[in-house]
């Protein structure tokens, strides 16, 4: 597969002018490695999740990494978390070298906590997410953006079979005792069966005989592994009575039609799921674009008890706001904006004049394009590859 120019570029050259060491986390096979030694050919590499390395690193921490010529790449720095502290030492020895240690790692939340605790000011911390439709038109609702799934679109059912018991045996038994591993494929299948829902978890709980503290702890894999989406409510005092439990999706789109059974277009197109799996597709092409952009990850959802309803919600400058409603259908109308519009007013009186509301409505392409991409006064519709273009 021929090397595809990730966006996460600009943000880690500039990351290596500026700090000591780069840390670079995000889920398994989302291209970490591929990127770093594209553009660092010269680095030197290890993989530390070669047996005969780990043994080495941990006999004798002090004797390898000085054998070690920087810069120099260590991938799945989680499998030997202690190799933090060593590098801290190296980098306090020779604090204005820059961009000499490339860290790589799929478990976001020990990571961290490594970082936190050894790395703090010493290193720049960055995510990459799968391929976005900005890197390649390649990536799609039916297939996603994880390279292997858009370079070989017809051994994608293997793929995803073989990446989910990977992810299984060694991702999620990392992070936590998972005891049960056919419990939790069930979940996973039964969480995709929810993709786009409020998360109730004594819902989850229940067909699975679990607790919902058991629940939590499956969640928060997910979550730490950046296999799902938890999208939160969001709050502002409008006077009404808001649902104040998050959305959940599963991150990607490719690995949602997968776990529910969905193998084709044909399919796909009469799926229920449908709707829901393009909503998750906009927002997971919403939080790749924030995190190519080394912004922080902003997204919302907006639901009262009355059922007004938008998809989602992006913070802007100065108080400005995105509304966001996804149409999985080819035709739009007026009365699709209304939930943005009603939204919009109240959040108007609530806001200083002149805060900007943009709003969208985010569609599937239709083969002949809407005579006019304005739907409603202020309110713009996007084919969905336009929409994620301009993000």
């Amino acid at each position: 597969m021929r090397y595809i120019r990730r966006e996460l570029e600009k943000q880690i050259i500039h990351a290596m002018r500026d700090f000591s060491a780069l840390v670079l986390t995000g889920p398994r096979r989302a291209g970490k490695t591929c990127l770093l030694r594209h553009l660092f050919p010269k680095a030197g590499y290890f993989l530390l999740e070669d047996p005969d390395i780990v043994a080495r690193l941990r006999a004798d921490p002090h004797g390898f990494l000085d054998a070690v010529k920087t810069p120099v790449i260590l991938d799945e720095v989680q499998n030997v978390p202690e190799v933090f502290a060593h590098v801290r030492a190296r980098i306090d020895r020779q604090p204005r070298r820059r961009g000499q240690w490339l860290l790589t790692g799929s478990q976001e939340a020990p990571l961290m906590q490594g970082v936190t605790e050894s790395m703090a000011g010493r290193a720049a911390v960055l995510q990459l997410l799968p391929f976005s439709t900005r890197e390649t038109p390649k990536v799609s609702l039916l297939r996603g953006g994880y390279p292997e799934a858009v370079a070989r679109p017809g051994s994608a059912r293997l793929w995803f079979s073989s990446y989910l018991q990977t992810y299984l045996e060694r991702d999620v038994r990392a992070v936590t005792a998972v005891k049960d591993l056919s419990t939790f494929r069930r979940f996973l299948a039964l969480l995709a069966s929810r993709h786009g829902q409020v998360l109730n978890k004594t819902d989850l709980a229940a067909p699975l005989g679990v607790s919902v503290p058991t629940i939590a702890q499956w969640l928060g894999v997910l979550e730490t592994t950046a296999q799902i989406l938890i999208v939160p409510p969001f709050y502002e005092n409008l006077g009404k009575r808001l649902i104040k439990s998050p959305k959940v999706f599963i991150a990607d789109a490719g690995l949602a039609c997968h776990l529910l059974g969905i193998d084709s277009a044909a399919e796909l197109a009469k799926s229920p799921f449908q709707g829901a799996l393009f909503e998750g597709f906009v927002a997971s092409e919403i939080i790749k674009s924030q995190a190519n952009d080394g912004r922080r990850r902003e997204l919302y959802y907006f639901r009262d008890e009355q059922g007004l309803e938008v998809d989602f919600l992006v913070p802007g400058r100065g108080g400005a706001v995105s509304l966001i409603k996804c149409k999985s259908a080819r035709t739009v109308t007026p009365s699709d904006a209304t939930p943005m519009l009603r939204l919009a007013e109240a959040l108007k009186t609530k806001r200083p004049r002149g805060t900007s509301v943009k709003m969208c409505l985010v569609h599937q392409p239709a083969k002949v394009p809407h005579p006019t991409p304005v739907v409603a006064p202020g309110v713009r519709a996007w084919p969905w590859r336009d929409f994620v273009g301009q993000l």
